[in-house]
C-alpha cells in the first residue's frame, strides 16, 4: 500500500511541476510578446519625432553626432483667424478640422524633398536641406511645396463651416 501511495504522490508532484512549468512558459511567451509590441510602438514613436537617420542611429545604440547645415530652407504656415474659428467651434470640430488639413498637407509634402519638423496647434513647420542635404534644391523644394499647399487650401472645405474659406499664412 505504501509503495502505491508513494508512486501516486510522485506522479502527482511530477504532474504539478509540469503544469507549473507550462504555466511559466505561457507567462514568459505572453510577456515576451508584450515587450515586443512595446518595442515596436517605441520605435514607431521614435521615427515619428526624429529624422529617420537619427532614429536609426539611436536604435542601433550609436552616438548621434551633432551636425552643422550651412544652407536649408524652413517653411512655416499658420491659419488666418484660427483663434476666432476655435471660439465658434466645438473642440472635436477643431480636432477633426486640423486632422483633415494636416493629413492633406502630409500627403502633399510626400512629393517633395522636405522633412516635417512639427505641428503645434495651427502652426505647421517643414524644412528642406536637412536631415538629408540636397545641395541648392532646398529653396526650390519648399517653394514648389508651398505652391501645392496653397493650391490645396483653395479647394479645402472646413466640414463644420463649409461656407468659410480657409486662408493660411506662409513664411
Amino acid at each position: 500500500i505504501m509503495k502505491g501511495f508513494c508512486e501516486n504522490l510522485m506522479d502527482d508532484l511530477l504532474r504539478r511541476m509540469e503544469q507549473y512549468a507550462n504555466n511559466l512558459e505561457s507567462l514568459v511567451e505572453e510577456k515576451t510578446e508584450q515587450l515586443s509590441m512595446e518595442k515596436r510602438r517605441t520605435e514607431e514613436l521614435l521615427y515619428q519625432v526624429l529624422p529617420r537617420p537619427v532614429a536609426q542611429q539611436l536604435l542601433a545604440g550609436e552616438m548621434v553626432q551633432p551636425e552643422q547645415f550651412e544652407c536649408v530652407t524652413i517653411y512655416f504656415s499658420d491659419i488666418v483667424g484660427f483663434t476666432a474659428l476655435c471660439a465658434t467651434s466645438r473642440p472635436m470640430e477643431v480636432v477633426d478640422f486640423l486632422n483633415d488639413l494636416y493629413s492633406t498637407f502630409d500627403r502633399i509634402i510626400g512629393f517633395y524633398d522636405v522633412y516635417k519638423v512639427e505641428t503645434i496647434g495651427d502652426a505647421y513647420m517643414v524644412v528642406s536641406g536637412l536631415p538629408e542635404r540636397n545641395g541648392h534644391d532646398h529653396a526650390r523644394e519648399i517653394g514648389l511645396m508651398s505652391l501645392a499647399v496653397l493650391d490645396a487650401v483653395k479647394s479645402f472645405t472646413i466640414k463644420h463651416k463649409p461656407d468659410q474659406q480657409l486662408k493660411i499664412r506662409i513664411g
